[in-house]
């Protein structure tokens, strides 16, 4: 074989390749780290609904507004279907970094998702960093997280820095309406999420005006809560701010029902007061419980993709879209959309693509203005809504562009 023919050959066998790509649609494997069994393990089942429920979304073709949609699998890639594989990290940070490092090593992915846990998410993305792997924080909401210069870590959703003025500013509204709000009351687990929550609470109470009667730290997954329960009795403040996950959060309703603590309101920073788990055990005492959140499912009158992408999601997991499990599955989404544009399931092209991300808001199922990200992988358009409990179903309440509802204020009235 001359030379001329051995080029040949090998311009016949790259195009072959490349035809087999794009025919044979490979897969592109992601990591998702989620806690899918222990204390948070119903937050790990609603997420595998959501993100599979998303990969259906990119892997099939559908007639809805979102980055992917209409493509059956990523064009970019000739039609590679994305394969997630899932991995538990049981809310164990050290476990988290390890399963990281497994999927990366191991099962050679190309990105990672997680993990509702910030604790955990910190020491997944800072294992992604170090392999050059994209870590896209679905549902962690640390305000640390995105500050610790890592090229390869992105968040859509917003953090508790942007969640808590939301709050904050609810408050100051109804304040004008002539409610009676004076007084907090801080409540908050131990680990990153806790802490860096009541940090931000504790800051903006002061700059608006409230007073803090009650600044209470607990130990996470504590087995009692009953002398804490008492100082909250105690202090009463005119609204109670809590930052827990599922075990605390039903363990906390349930003492305040035994020792007959009944809060004037309640102002929940998500996490385990958005879990199913809370409310299938304690729900029943929780009517007009406000939890701030990303997503509106009210919004789906105004945004047919919202009611389409919902059907598909209920029809896995019996139920509808929430807090976690919207920004669970608008976080393939993203992914999907970064490799499709990268054209390739290389780290460093996959980490520019997220960098130069621009979708607007109408073109996902979030209440945003856009997904964009800082030098320092923050969303800063992750516009946060809040949502009231009543009657057996969330309702929007805030802001006033979204809300269908007014606050029911005081909750126990």
């Amino acid at each position: 074989m001359n030379r001329r023919e051995v080029l040949m050959s090998g311009a016949v066998l790259s195009l072959l390749g490349t035809r087999a790509f794009a025919q044979g649609a490979k897969e592109v494997a992601i990591g998702a780290i989620w806690p899918l069994t222990g204390a948070s393990a119903q937050v790990g089942v609603d997420a595998k609904h959501a993100l599979e429920t998303a990969v259906e979304i990119v892997n099939g073709s559908f007639d809805i507004n979102l980055p992917t949609a209409k493509n059956a699998g990523i064009a970019g890639l000739g039609g590679a279907k994305i394969k997630l594989i899932f991995a538990d990290h049981q809310g164990d940070p050290q476990k988290g970094r390890a399963e990281a490092e497994r999927l990366i090593t191991q099962d050679k992915v190309c990105a990672i998702l997680g993990a509702f846990h910030s604790s955990v998410s910190s020491t997944v993305s800072a294992s992604c960093e170090r392999y050059g792997i994209p870590y896209l924080a679905a549902d962690s909401s640390s305000p640390s997280l995105h500050r610790r210069n890592l090229k390869f870590f992105f968040r859509a959703a917003a953090h508790d820095e942007m969640f808590s003025k939301g709050m904050f500013d609810f408050l100051d509204q109804e304040k004008k309406n002539g409610k009676k709000i004076d007084t907090v009351g801080l409540f908050f687990e131990d680990t990153i999420f806790g802490t860096d929550s009541s940090n931000t609470q504790r800051k903006l109470a002061a700059e608006r005006g409230y007073k803090v009667v009650a600044d209470i730290k607990y130990r996470s997954n504590s087995p009692s809560l009953t002398s804490e329960v008492q100082q909250l009795k105690t202090a009463n403040p005119d609204v109670l701010l809590p930052s827990s996950y599922t075990t605390d959060s039903i363990l906390l309703v349930k003492t305040m029902d035994e020792l007959g603590y009944k809060p004037k309101n309640l102002l929940a920073q998500a996490a385990g007061f958005a879990d199913k788990a809370t409310f299938d055990a304690v729900g029943d005492k929780l009517d007009g419980l406000i939890s701030r959140a990303s997503f509106s499912i009210d919004m789906a009158a105004k945004r047919p993709s919202i009611a389409a992408v919902n059907d598909l999601f209920k029809k896995r997991a019996g139920r509808d879209l929430n807090d976690n499990t919207s920004r669970q599955l608008t976080a393939v989404l993203i992914i999907a959309d970064a490799i499709d544009r990268a054209k390739s399931t290389d780290g460093e092209k996959i980490r520019a693509a997220l960098a130069a991300t621009n979708t607007p808001g109408d073109q996902t199922i979030m209440p945003w203005k856009s997904v964009h990200f800082g030098a320092d992988g923050q969303n800063p358009d992750a516009d946060p809504v809040l949502i009231q409990y009543i009657g057996g179903k969330f309702v929007t309440i805030y802001p006033e562009s979204v809300a269908i509802a007014k606050a029911k204020w005081p909750m126990n009235a």
